[in-house]
């Protein structure tokens, strides 16, 4: 009782303290991460992959102040499911669920652990974020911000082939990030329901339905084709350890496979307005630039669970007023072999993966356990304090050089005023 009541007594200068250094945590961070990629602008004109390599590094420690929020505050990260190590240095396509605003900060919490992802990862996200602190800092690192909205659809998914043609390919980058739902949990559940009983799909209560127009941009632009072998040997054979806990090995068998036993999706429910299914017909299959042996080759589905199926959100990793807590990532990892390319088949096999999900989530919540069998059990994310410190070191020794500089730069034209009207 006496630590509860200590607890209860700290908690709330706790949170204004931990508000007070978050914000101060952004003033020396952005900024410092925007100058330091204007200062080394000639840099890019000579060389731009060494350009973008340290861009990688500086975006991958500002990343880690992120995560660093989260652990401060006890909101722990475990993983469970699928061997992905495989896939670190690979083509990937990330695939999530998204439920609050903390679904982002938590998977980078993460990556942050995982050698090589961060520094080489596009996020695809709300243009909306665009004009947030951070918004700034993705157009440098040339993420994609995607209009929703049935007005934007077309347009948006052409940018999106654009962006993977002239940004993502080209710097060379290997994980990218998307949430199919197009939004928040609590923001499209009514429509996405509504949208179920219409076609006679099944009713989802802890995910939505997913929208696929850009996944099938993704796959058109980095997908080879299953006939052809675009991409290097080595990466055409599947990974042994995806066996074993829900992932399937067996190309398209694995497919139709997966098909028989979910709700078949009718081709008019497809392609009605609600959905955003494109026709996608100008799939370059990773001869991009010039360039081949680029495509993608692994899926990753992550199925993020909260304790009792309450959502974090930003303000909690802020301020940390929510009790300590574990959020679960459940992956599953596929061979880019095992997904369909044509619209009705891929549209039916990321449906598929949502019912998944709601049925993982359905069980997870009604038992706190998981029934799908794992490769690997659920371990919790490690972050390296030293590290952390050593990261916010080099920001706040980076904030001084580049206020120095810039008194200097105002003192040096103060000086040649005065010169000049004399």
């Amino acid at each position: 009782m006496p630590c509860y009541s200590l607890r209860n007594i700290i908690k709330y200068p706790r949170a204004v303290l931990r508000t007070i250094l978050v914000v101060a945590n952004n003033i020396y961070c952005v900024p410092t991460y925007l100058v330091w990629m204007f200062l080394l602008l000639p840099l890019r004109k000579i060389h731009e992959t060494y350009y973008y390599r340290i861009e990688g590094i500086l975006f991958h420690w500002l990343l880690a102040n992120v995560s660093m929020w989260s652990w401060t505050a006890g909101y722990e990260v475990v993983e469970m499911g699928d061997d992905i190590t495989t896939a670190f240095d690979k083509r990937t396509l990330v695939l999530a669920n998204h439920q609050s605003t903390s679904d982002v900060p938590l998977l980078m919490a993460a990556f942050n652990a995982k050698k090589g992802i961060l520094p080489n990862i596009m996020w695809i996200m709300d243009r909306l974020f665009k004009y947030t602190n951070f918004g700034a800092v993705s157009l440098v690192h040339q993420d994609f911000f995607i209009a929703s909205g049935k007005n934007n659809r077309e347009k948006s998914l052409q940018q999106l082939k654009s962006h993977i043609r002239q940004c993502y390919v080209p710097r060379k980058r290997k994980w990218m990030v998307l949430f199919p739902e197009g939004g928040f949990l609590r923001k499209r559940k009514e429509v996405s329901q509504r949208f179920a009983e219409k076609n006679n799909l099944p009713v989802l209560n802890n995910v939505t339905l997913p929208r696929v127009g850009a996944m099938k941009a993704i796959m058109d632009m980095l997908g080879a084709p299953n006939d052809m072998n675009v991409c290097s040997s080595s990466s055409t054979t599947t990974n042994p350890s995806l066996v074993g806990c829900g992932s399937v090995g067996g190309g398209q068998d694995a497919v139709k496979q997966s098909a028989s036993n979910s709700t078949i999706i009718s081709s008019k429910a497809i392609n009605k307005e609600d959905d955003d299914c494109d026709t996608c017909k100008d799939a370059s299959y990773a001869l991009l630039n010039g360039q081949s042996g680029g495509c993608l080759e692994y899926v990753l589905d992550i199925t993020i669970a909260y304790p009792q199926g309450v959502p974090l959100d930003l303000p909690n990793i802020v301020h940390g007023m929510r009790d300590p807590c574990q959020t679960f990532l459940f992956y599953k990892l596929y061979h880019s072999s095992e997904v369909p390319r044509d619209s009705e088949s891929l549209t039916q096999w990321l449906y598929n993966r949502f019912y998944e999900k709601e049925k993982l989530l359905e069980e997870f919540y009604r038992t706190g356990s998981w029934s799908a069998s794992c490769t690997i059990p659920p371990t919790a994310v490690h972050q390296d304090l030293l590290r952390f410190l050593l990261i916010h070191l080099f920001f706040i020794t980076s904030t001084y050089v580049h206020l120095q500089l810039i008194l200097m730069l105002i003192n040096y034209t103060n000086v040649m005023y005065v010169y000049m009207l004399s």
